[in-house]
């Protein structure tokens, strides 16, 4: 066993044996379960909420983004800043609504504003969805980080099945609790590493960052600017509006918000998390730092660069320094992921169409949902293939067509009916997801159009329909919805009165 295999095992064990302890005292109910009793504090809030957002993705991919993309690479940083200030509004709304009515899930959330169970379950099936190719991609992160910090000694595929097997096990006994506790560990160690490794490599090749940049700049002129066309100004704006709206669309964002003690944590979070942000730009150093170290590097490959870097540069006990914070990163976003999915699974699709199951069933199934769900997530990284990339982008645009009919519910008085949120969600929904499978550009659509239009992001047009289409059918419905809260008034009164007289015959 060399020193590298060594640290990566070390942290491994230490994070499922962290995450198994974080039961300890606790009753594990369903709200315990999921939600960690509504009674996490700023500190905890704020990793679980860095710990869904910073993945194995971003721990590779950042890097490897700046390698390939050159300056569009800092879209990431401004739309992550401006959610967390949508964040700051909506949170707090998102906490007192959740609490009011015990809420466990993103779904629960629409279900109870639009008083639609079957909203709630294209909802579901959405989240689903996106969270499996999301939890595919940390797997396959997972799989690449420890086969090459390693050295070959552990393959993808032995690192993928342990690895899948650690965070189920202490998924089923720590929920939530599992996933904050380890969030800790795996924080100071990307900090740690990261920010070492985006000073370490622009001093080391080129003496510092302005010496890089001009090295840059003239081996590659304007490769760190915003090119003309394609990801030009107009593609930077509405990808980080697009971005913005969507970010926490993810249905495992909403697990921080339920969890959260208080509508100050929540506050405190959001004024928190944009220095997180800082994170993100010297992981983008070594990508730019690599640009003419390692030269010619396409597609995936570029995403392996930190780690390629790393070796050529460092001793292995580092190198496998490296590889456990790479395993923290996708162990516990893979973590939250899994209690989502169960959780919709269970409670909002399963509960539906099962009504006389009770909440003691339904907690017992969400557990036992965890290892199916790791299951055919194993076998998804291993079959998948690069489809699932496609699948992803198709998953983050769906989350996306959320937006609107989310929004709308936390307004006073929201004219938006349960038909007019299930029509916008569809057609936004579907209306991407053509134009990313056919790869069809709105300058392909309409050529004689400014550029500047030309080179939107397509999910901007399908928000545009979507909320076209959810105000039309909104408006067209609101008599229906009207009549039909009117009979469920009328319904409740007359049960509340039948009720009323046994009560006073009794």
């Amino acid at each position: 066993m060399n020193i590298a295999v060594f640290f990566i095992l070390f942290f491994f064990v230490i994070s499922v044996v962290i995450g198994i302890r974080a039961k300890k005292g606790k009753e594990m109910n369903l709200e315990q379960w999921s939600v960690g009793g509504r009674g996490m504090g700023t500190l905890f809030i704020f990793l679980l909420s860095a710990g869904e957002m910073y993945t194995t993705f971003t721990f590779l991919g950042a890097s490897g983004s700046a390698y390939g993309d050159g300056g569009s690479i800092f879209s990431i940083v401004t739309y992550g800043c401006l959610a967390t200030v949508i964040s700051y509004w909506t949170f707090p709304a998102i906490w007192r609504y959740a609490k009011k009515h015990q809420l466990v899930s993103q779904s629960d959330f629409f279900v109870k504003k639009y008083q639609s169970p079957y909203l709630g379950v294209l909802v579901a099936i959405i989240g689903v969805v996106a969270c499996t190719c999301y939890l595919v991609l940390q797997l396959k992160g997972l799989g690449y980080i420890v086969s090459v910090t390693s050295y070959g000694a552990i393959s993808s595929t032995a690192a993928i099945w342990v690895g899948a097997i650690g965070v189920t096990i202490f998924v089923m006994i720590s929920g939530i609790h599992g996933s904050a506790r380890t969030s800790i560990l795996k924080d100071i160690l990307i900090l740690g590493i990261v920010v070492f490794l985006g000073v370490y490599f622009p001093m080391h090749y080129y003496g510092g960052l302005q010496p890089m940049y001009e090295a840059i700049e003239k081996a590659k002129p304007n490769f760190t600017v915003l090119p003309e066309q394609g990801m030009s100004v107009s593609w930077y704006i509405s990808t980080v509006v697009l971005s913005s709206i969507g970010f926490y669309m993810w249905p495992h964002g909403f697990s921080p918000i339920f969890a959260a003690s208080s509508e100050k944590a929540l506050r405190k979070n959001a004024i928190l998390m944009p220095m997180y942000q800082l994170i993100l730009l010297f992981a983008f150093f070594v990508g730019f730092a690599a640009i003419l170290q390692v030269p010619g590097l396409k597609g995936s490959e570029a995403d392996l660069i930190l780690l390629q870097l790393s070796k050529r540069d460092f001793d292995p006990w580092f190198v496998g320094l490296i590889g456990g914070t790479g395993v923290l990163a996708a162990l516990v976003p893979s973590s939250l992921l899994l209690m989502t999915i169960s959780t919709l699974l269970a409670k909002n699709v399963y509960h539906v169409f099962t009504p006389s199951a009770t909440d003691k069933q339904i907690a017992k199934l969400v557990k036992y949902l965890v290892p199916c769900i790791s299951l055919v997530g194993i076998y998804l990284t291993f079959k998948g293939g690069n489809t699932l990339f496609s699948l992803a982008i198709i998953a983050y645009n769906f989350i996306t067509q959320l937006a609107p009919a989310f929004f709308s519910s936390l307004m006073k008085r929201n004219f938006v009916t349960k038909h007019g949120a299930f029509a916008g969600i569809i057609t936004g929904g579907v209306l991407v997801s053509v134009m990313d499978l056919g790869n069809i550009k709105i300058g392909q659509l309409f050529p004689y159009l400014p550029q500047a239009i030309k080179d939107l992001n397509e999910g901007i047009i399908a928000l545009f329909v979507n909320i076209v289409v959810l105000v039309v059918v909104s408006l067209m419905t609101k008599n229906i919805t009207a009549h039909q809260d009117t009979d469920v008034l009328e319904t409740t009164a007359v049960e509340h009165k039948v009720l009323m007289q046994k009560e006073s015959n009794s």
